[in-house]
C-alpha cells in the first residue's frame, strides 16, 4: 500500500486506499457510493470527495502502474526472464454519452459461426505472469492497461489511430524504459502476430523477445548476401533467396518431432513438431529473422497450428509452452467479470473510464498479491475443495482477502473490536464466512 500511495498526494492517498480495501470488500458492483455503503463510517469525509479522487484529482496512472510492476519484479521475480502476456477484452458499458464508447466484436461471446458485438471498452491489457508457490499454473497479473479507440472514434476527435499492436508495442516500450537491466519475453494471440511488432522486438533483441502465432504461406527469405569489391550499380539486395513456405516445409518432412509439453489450462499434452528459421519478409518493411514451430496435437483434440519467436535461441519446447502459458490471461478477464464485475462500471466521463477500468484490473493484482503475503493459516482456512478442483483460484484468494480485512480491519475499529470479541468463536467464524463470499 506504501508503495501505491506514493503516487498520490496524500489527502487523495488516504481515500484512494479507503477504495481499495472497499473494492475488495464489496460483492456488487464497484460504484463509489455501493463501495461507501459497504465500509460506512470508516470512510471518513463527504462522498462526494471520493468520486473526485477519479473525475478531478491529479494523478498519473503511470506511475502507479511503475509502482505495481515495481514491487512485483522485486519480490516475485528477482532475477531472470520475465514472461509477459498480452491481449484485449471487450467490457461492455452502456450509456449514451460515455466516454470512448464504441462497437466491438466480442472476441468472449463469439463463435465460427456466429459474431457478437457489444458497445462498451476495449482494454489493451500487459500482464506479468507469476508462479506462485500455493499454485500449479502461472497467474497473469495486470500491470499496464490501455484503451483501444476504433478508428471511427479516432477520425471524429482527429486523433491519429492506433491499433491494439501498436498499444502494446507502446506498453513494451514503457515497461523496457522503466526497468533496463530486465529482460523480457511477450507473448501475444493471433491478433498480435504482426511484422510491426516482430520488427519491434528485434530492435530490442537482447532484452525482448515475441512468441505469437505464425502465418503458414508467410513470405521467408534468406538474409541478404554480404557486399564484396566494388559496390555496383543501384541499391543493395534487401533480401536473400526465398525459402519454402512453412506449410511447404511441413508437406515434405517425414518424420515430425515428438514431445511432451506443458499445455493449456495447465496440463500436459503429447505433440509432433516441425520448425526452422528464416527472414520474415514484408514489402517496405524489410527483413526480420524468426524461428517458426508447426504443432500438431497427437491426441487429436486440438487443431493444428504454428508458432513463431523472435528469439532464435529459444527450444521449441519452451516456444510452445510460452504460447499455451498465455492462456492464464484469458482466465484473468473470466475472473474479472465473476468477481470484480468489470463490466459493471458507472463512470462516463474521460477521466473517470480512463482510471477506472485500469485500476479494476490492478485490483485483480493487488489481490493477489495480497493473498501470497497472508499467513498460511488464512491462506489454509479459505480454499474451499471439491471433486475435480487441483488448485487455488481467485475466488480463494478474494475470499481469503476479504476475511481478513474483515477480521483485522472493520472489526478491529474501536466501536467494533469489543462487541466482536464477545462473539463466539464458531458463530464468528460463520459471520465472517457470511460477510466474504468469493461473488
Amino acid at each position: 500500500m506504501n508503495a501505491l500511495a506514493a503516487a498520490f498526494t496524500r489527502p487523495t492517498a488516504e481515500r484512494f486506499v479507503v477504495l481499495l480495501f472497499a473494492a475488495i470488500l464489496t460483492t456488487g458492483c464497484r460504484t463509489i457510493l455501493n463501495m461507501l455503503r459497504t465500509v460506512n463510517h470508516l470512510a471518513p469525509g463527504h462522498a462526494s470527495s471520493y468520486h473526485r479522487v477519479f473525475s478531478k484529482r491529479r494523478w498519473s496512472l503511470w506511475r502507479l502502474g511503475r509502482a505495481l510492476a515495481g514491487y512485483l519484479l522485486t519480490r516475485w521475480l528477482p532475477t531472470g526472464i520475465v514472461s509477459l502476456a498480452g491481449d484485449d477484452t471487450v467490457a461492455e458499458h452502456r450509456g449514451k454519452k460515455v466516454y470512448g464508447k464504441a462497437c466491438h466484436r466480442d472476441a468472449v461471446r463469439s463463435t465460427q459461426s456466429y459474431t457478437a458485438y457489444r458497445w462498451g471498452h476495449k482494454w489493451v491489457v500487459l500482464a506479468i505472469l507469476v508462479k506462485f508457490p500455493f499454485a500449479t499454473r502461472p497467474w497473469a497479473l495486470p500491470i499496464l492497461v490501455a484503451l483501444y479507440h476504433s478508428d471511427e472514434w479516432n477520425k471524429k476527435h482527429g486523433r491519429r489511430h492506433k491499433t491494439p499492436c501498436q498499444l502494446v508495442r507502446q506498453l513494451l516500450a514503457v515497461l523496457l524504459r522503466w526497468f533496463p537491466e530486465r529482460r523480457f519475453r511477450f507473448t501475444g494471440d493471433g491478433n498480435f502476430a504482426a511484422h510491426e511488432l516482430a520488427a519491434f522486438a528485434q530492435r530490442q533483441h537482447q532484452r525482448l523477445a515475441l512468441v505469437s502465432k505464425f502465418y503458414p504461406d508467410a513470405n521467408l527469405y534468406a538474409p541478404p548476401p554480404a557486399l564484396r569489391g566494388k559496390r555496383s550499380a543501384g541499391r543493395p539486395r534487401g533480401k536473400g533467396a526465398k525459402l519454402p513456405k512453412p506449410e511447404e516445409t511441413v508437406a515434405r518432412t517425414q518424420r515430425l518431432q515428438k514431445l511432451n509439453v506443458a499445455w493449456y489450462g495447465g496440463g500436459r499434452r503429447d505433440i509432433a513438431v516441425v520448425t526452422a528459421t528464416g527472414h520474415w519478409y514484408k514489402a517496405g518493411r524489410g527483413l526480420v529473422p524468426v524461428r517458426w514451430v508447426y504443432v500438431r496435437d497427437r491426441t487429436g483434440t486440438h487443431r493444428d497450428e504454428y508458432f513463431f519467436t523472435t528469439d532464435l535461441e529459444l527450444t521449441v519446447r519452451a516456444l510452445v509452452e510460452s504460447y499455451t502459458g498465455r492462456w492464464n490471461i484469458e482466465t484473468t478477464f473470466q475472473e474479472m467479470r465473476s468477481y470484480l464485475k468489470l463490466e459493471k462500471t458507472r463512470g462516463w466521463t474521460e477521466k473517470t473510464v480512463l482510471r477506472t477500468g485500469p485500476c479494476l484490473f490492478g485490483l485483480y493484482a493487488v489481490i493477489a498479491l495480497w493473498y501470497a503475503e497472508l499467513p498460511a493459516r488464512w491462506r489454509r482456512q479459505q480454499v474451499l475443495t471439491y471433486a475435480g478442483k487441483r488448485d487455488v483460484t481467485f475466488s480463494d484468494a478474494i475470499t481469503a482477502v476479504r476475511r481478513w480485512l474483515w477480521d483485522e480491519w472493520v472489526f478491529a475499529t474501536p466501536e467494533h473490536k469489543g462487541a466482536f470479541a464477545k462473539i463466539p468463536p464458531r458463530l464468528r467464524a460463520a459471520l465472517l464466512r457470511a460477510v466474504a463470499p468469493a461473488a
